[in-house]
């Protein structure tokens, strides 16, 4: 029943959280006793602040209250915004996580630390002991983020961004049309 419930609600919650600006990252609702809990964890480009995690749930909550048919019991709702533990799973994940130390698990070859540049659609720019790998998302079985304590190192992030910087010119330079 919470499953086939969840899959009813999701639209619903979907919706609520776009018009309140964010991505719905992860939805789920479960059995608690008599009533639904009904989870939304949420996320944005800048991230999520308190404030707007309250903006997210009343929002939430109204069209859960719209649609009171759907659901049909009564429910606990659970807002949150995703920690720091959550794998980047998406191209979304790193983009979020640019200038991050991650940790990379990939299928095959040993795991890896290395800091995030540039998310493009199939594959991520990770600086790892100087030199920037190319990381594509189904080659990695697991990436999380480092917890650092102090500044990541400025020639790091410079040469991430002339990285980026010539991997945006690369794409939008006007190609040659054949003679």
């Amino acid at each position: 029943m919470p499953n086939d419930l969840a899959s009813r609600l999701e639209p619903i919650v979907a919706e609520a959280v776009k018009a309140a600006g964010f991505d719905l990252d992860s939805f789920e609702v479960q059995q608690a006793g008599r009533r639904q809990l009904v989870k939304v964890v949420v996320d944005g480009d800048d991230g999520v602040g308190l404030d707007e995690v309250a903006g997210v749930s009343r929002a939430v909550s109204a069209a859960l209250d719209e649609n009171e048919h759907v659901i049909a019991s009564a429910y606990t709702l659970e807002v949150t915004s995703p920690g720091l533990d959550r794998p980047l799973t998406v191209q979304r994940h790193w983009r979020r996580a640019k200038f991050r130390l991650v940790k990379v698990t990939p299928a095959e070859g040993a795991a890896f630390i290395g800091r995030v540049g540039h998310a493009g659609e199939k594959s991520a720019r990770v600086l790892v002991d100087g030199e920037i790998r190319d990381v594509s998302y189904a080659s990695v079985t697991k990436a999380v983020i480092e917890i650092e304590f102090k500044q990541p190192p400025a020639e790091d992030l410079k040469l991430l961004e002339t990285d980026a910087s010539a991997l945006n010119a690369a794409t939008t330079e006007p190609k040659e049309e054949p003679k």
